[in-house]
């Protein structure tokens, strides 16, 4: 099938990429499908991409990648909808909020987007009794690390 994306054009996807969010995702509650597609060939960036509205994409990036001791506890009624059974399902992101320069762009920590790779079935977490930040700036941490690690 094919989908017209917001930064790639019209793309052709597999019906078994599509990863359905019962719920949607918060302020866009009618949207259910989104497939899951790299920005650009090198970069750990992706876009959760609309199947259904070409519009509505959002950058997303895997916050382990950026943040070394992000941790976060799935509740349990979020394992039962997405019927996740073992870690190894489980794919986390974080969306972006992308600034000029790129270099300011900063993560939502707070909302991240769980998916069960295995069921094609996602959902975005809202944390509230955390320190995370939604607008935590991803290159500081990324710089810091770079910087600690000698490289």
């Amino acid at each position: 099938m094919n989908i017209e994306t917001k930064y790639q054009g019209t793309v052709e996807i597999n019906d078994e990429n599509i990863i359905t969010f019962s719920k949607g995702i918060p302020a866009f509650e009618e949207e259910k499908q989104f497939v899951l597609l790299p920005l650009e060939e090198g970069t750990p960036f992706f876009v959760l991409q609309s199947t259904a509205t070409t519009d509505v994409a959002f950058i997303v990036l895997n916050p382990f990648e950026v943040v070394s001791n992000y941790q976060i506890k799935l509740p349990d009624a979020t394992l039962e909808m997405l019927e996740i059974e073992k870690e190894e399902d489980v794919a986390t992101f974080v969306v972006l909020t992308v600034k000029e320069p790129f270099a300011e762009t900063t993560a939502n920590l707070q909302g991240p987007i769980i998916i069960n790779v295995n069921k094609q079935k996602g959902k975005q977490l809202l944390l509230s009794d955390t320190d995370y930040q939604t607008k935590h700036p991803i290159f500081k941490e990324a710089a810091l690390q770079t910087t600690k690690e000698g490289k």
